[in-house]
């Protein structure tokens, strides 16, 4: 087994850090990003791969530097968050678990492009971590079906599966175990952080584009001035009706075909099916949504 060090923040780290704990390694110390406000009120709490730490009796700090003095033999890095600086990479080798076919999907949201560009398939790759965005060499690779009607939560939850276990049989004999990294091969794509902008349901578009953006989480427009997010969706069968955006029932015309609403967030308000929202906003027929 290794000394290891565990570089992580959100959730989906979580699982790679018990099971690296679970399957024998020394993890010498944790990082995380310094605890922040996560609800509505002052009191500051810990990421979750930090209070993951603290409950399985591990060292952590919020300092990247500290890792340099606890005599480790690799890094592990698992949606860290942040850059690791060159001179800290210079002496101590990290591997980063990636969630996408490198080099398709290099960068921030690999998840999300992939779903909103309508790909088939995604992975997560192990990949030596080095000073360039997600250029390092890949130790090995998981290919992974996208549902169609798969949710970038879902999704991601799949990925965290595969990449812990993908992770725990490449160390299974401590660091000596890692495979040969192999240089990266194909044309670059990048998958930038998503503005919220982009989240804006243009009716306009065809249905089939809109229901991916809807996937990704977060997707909204508007109903007479109100903010109304969209949770979930199905491309509904036959051709648009009316302008885009135009309302019949729970189905929206569209630029291409409909979408018929499954789940919607009203301002204000949870989440709710979208025929109870319907009956609830007393709408007049053939309201258009986002005018």
């Amino acid at each position: 087994m290794a000394r290891l060090v565990f570089l992580g923040t959100p959730e989906i780290a979580v699982p790679a850090l018990r099971a690296l704990v679970g399957a024998g390694h020394d993890v010498a110390l944790v990082v995380s990003r310094p605890d922040r406000r996560r609800g509505r009120g002052p009191q500051l709490s810990p990421s979750p791969v930090k209070a993951a730490a603290v409950e399985l009796g591990l060292p952590v700090s919020a300092k990247v530097d500290d890792v340099l003095g606890v005599g480790a033999e690799l890094g592990v890095v698992v949606a860290f968050g942040r850059l690791v600086k060159p001179h800290v990479l210079a002496h101590l080798d990290m591997v980063n678990v990636h969630f996408s076919l490198l080099p398709r999907w290099r960068g921030a949201a690999p998840v999300e492009r992939a779903i909103i560009a309508g790909d088939a398939e995604t992975g997560v790759c192990l990949m030596a971590l080095e000073e360039g965005l997600d250029t390092g060499d890949v130790y090995a690779c998981e290919r992974v079906t996208i549902g169609s009607e798969e949710t970038a939560d879902e999704l991601r939850q799949r990925l965290t599966e595969v990449g812990t276990q993908l992770l725990v049989t490449a160390l299974e004999q401590g660091r000596e175990s890692l495979p040969t990294p192999r240089p990266q091969t194909g044309e670059p794509t990048y998958a930038a952080k998503l503005d919220p902008a982009e989240l804006a349901l243009d009716w306009t578009r065809p249905a089939v584009e809109l229901h991916r953006l809807i996937r990704v989480g977060r997707a909204w427009t508007t109903v007479r001035g109100r903010r109304l997010e969209v949770v979930r969706a199905r491309v509904a069968d036959g051709a648009a009706s009316g302008p885009p955006g135009r309302l019949d029932g729970v189905i929206v015309a569209t630029g291409e075909g409909k979408l018929e609403l499954v789940e919607v967030k009203p301002e204000g308000r949870g989440v709710v099916p979208a025929d109870s929202w319907l009956r609830g906003a007393r709408l007049a027929g053939g309201e258009v949504l986002g005018s």
